[in-house]
């Protein structure tokens, strides 16, 4: 006999479905052979049949059959008791740890530009609602991952959405590790162009990235987030320090950098000049890209599977992403509108550190970001390794424990993706329209699609055929906001995709940009 989660009824073995009203109570007999709250995984039929597991590229088979089994938070706990090298070990307080180093990061010092180009108002209330979207397809995939702890990372979650289909997890998996080396990519350009800023471009920038390419490698060779989050709250707490010290000097300074010296078009001219709304001609491309640099911002659900799966206690997850969501909605708007009030539309840059007019404060404020700049491609470099080498290694003892093989194999799939990271940086080398193409590309899955999806599954398993009206109005409105969500998704991945090529070709004939694999500084 199985417990269904939301459905307040009670499945027996025949899959006859009995209300709570007749006092029958769930099983209870194995807690370790259940799911994270000792009842049975979710259904995908009013009949009691499971959903499709994991399976064809990973090691967890895959069945539409009830005979299936379904390893327990307690038990994975208890099976990797013996190993060297432990993953089930974070508490939720290192869990937020990671999460803040990943949301506060480089990327708030593109809001300044976004509101320049949206006008302050909307870009705050662009800021709020999609915070508010990211928490609640948040709250979702930790409902998801809950029902089914043998997730490891969204790779897995995305196959069992899609009914096991093998291809949805390969498609997956390349969005999955294109999008964080992307990432990593974002921060050996922003690395070597903090390099170039400090030393007046004393060295060639590919010799800048190549150097941040290696130090990042060396960094993320620790295997479990219990020991990254360690790092992380540093990382996190400095990035704090530098937007602070960057909005801080903002309004100290007289005047932002270039002011009134006309610059290549002639706009740098006048006093800071800030826009309520947008301004009249503001043109579909460059108003898609500044919404899609606050999108990618706020996205990250990408990792929180694999983030739940090493924590002790999965059900604290949301204590976690409710203290980082208010953090990020002060942090960004405050941060955001304050440099764009003293640095204005002509002034702004991206990141906004370049516009800092006194060579000091530019270089204090951003050397706090170095942390980050190293950290957060750790990160994202770490979650790709262990979804490769989770795969290579599961149920050998490389993975567990500490063996020539296992640390060679790790520190190798590790050394390729920042090898490719640092081709990424150098073929791509502006930040601005960087952020918008990885959020058009991969956040329209990994932000919106995906968890508009997984809303469905899991409803359609708890109330069976008829399920958008069987909850009435609350049922009806659910399913309106996650078809929402959904389109919402496809327009960035169309619209957004769109938006962002015709930016970066723009750029290029105007010359605002250096060439790929060029020497010249893109120092701030």
């Amino acid at each position: 006999m199985a417990l269904d989660r939301k459905s307040d009824v009670v499945a027996d073995d025949s899959h006859h479905i009995t209300s709570f009203d007749e006092k029958r109570e769930p099983h209870r007999d194995a807690p370790l052979e259940t799911g994270v709250y000792g009842y049975d995984v979710e259904k995908t039929e009013a009949r009691g049949r499971k959903m499709s597991r994991l399976g064809g590229p990973s090691a967890i088979g895959i069945t539409d059959t009830d005979d299936d089994s379904v390893v327990s938070v307690g038990k994975q706990v208890e099976m990797e008791a013996s190993n060297s090298i432990k993953y089930r070990t974070c508490s939720w307080q290192k869990t937020a740890a990671l999460l803040f180093s990943e949301y506060i990061c480089l990327a708030i010092m593109s809001f300044p530009y976004s509101y320049s180009v949206l006008g302050l108002v909307p870009g705050l209330i662009v800021t709020i609602v999609v915070a508010l979207f990211v928490l609640y397809t948040s709250l979702i995939v930790w409902e998801f991952c809950l029902r089914h702890p043998e997730i490891r990372d969204v790779c897995d979650l995305g196959q069992m959405l899609y009914y096991g289909w093998t291809w949805v997890w390969y498609g997956t998996a390349a969005m999955f590790l294109l999008n964080n080396t992307f990432i990593q990519g974002l921060h050996v350009l922003t690395g070597a162009k903090y390099l170039n800023t400090m030393t007046n471009g004393a060295v060639c920038t590919i010799g800048f990235s190549a150097v941040v390419a290696v130090i990042s490698w060396i960094c993320s060779l620790p295997r479990t987030f219990d020991t990254l989050s360690k790092i992380a709250t540093f990382s996190a707490f400095t990035t704090f320090v530098s937007v602070l010290l960057a909005a801080i000097f903002a309004g100290l300074e007289d005047h932002p950098k270039g002011y009134n010296t006309g610059g290549q078009s002639g706009a740098l001219v006048g006093e800071p000049k800030v826009l309520i709304i947008a301004a009249s001609g503001t043109t579909f491309v460059s108003g898609m890209n500044a919404f899609l640099n606050i999108s990618y911002t706020f996205i990250g659900q990408i990792t929180i599977p694999s983030f739940i799966a090493e924590m002790k206690e999965p059900k604290d997850f949301p204590k976690a992403l409710y203290a980082v969501t208010i953090a990020e909605i002060i942090v960004f708007s405050v941060v955001g509108a304050v440099i764009y009030a003293f640095t204005g539309t002509q002034y702004n840059t991206a990141p906004a550190f370049g516009s800092l007019g006194n060579e000091v404060y530019l270089k204090v404020s951003f050397s706090f970001m170095i942390p980050t700049l190293i950290f957060l491609g750790v990160l994202y470099a770490s979650v790709s390794a262990r979804f490769i080498f989770f795969r290579i290694f599961e149920g050998t003892r490389h993975k567990g424990n500490h063996t020539v093989v296992g640390w060679a194999s790790w520190a190798g799939i590790l050394a390729v993706t920042w090898i490719v990271a640092f081709i990424i940086a150098e073929v791509i080398p502006f930040f601005s329209d960087l952020l918008s193409l990885m959020s058009s590309l991969f956040d329209s899955f990994f932000g919106f699609i995906f968890w508009g999806t997984a809303y469905m599954r899991m409803r359609k398993a708890d109330y069976g055929p008829g399920w958008i009206t069987k909850r009435g109005i609350r049922g009806l409105a659910g399913f309106a906001l996650n078809v929402f969500i959904i389109l919402i998704g496809l327009y960035m991945l169309t619209a957004g995709t769109y938006a962002t090529v015709q930016s970066i070709i723009d750029n290029y004939h105007l010359n605002l940009v250096g060439g790929s694999f060029s020497c010249k500084s893109n120092a701030l």
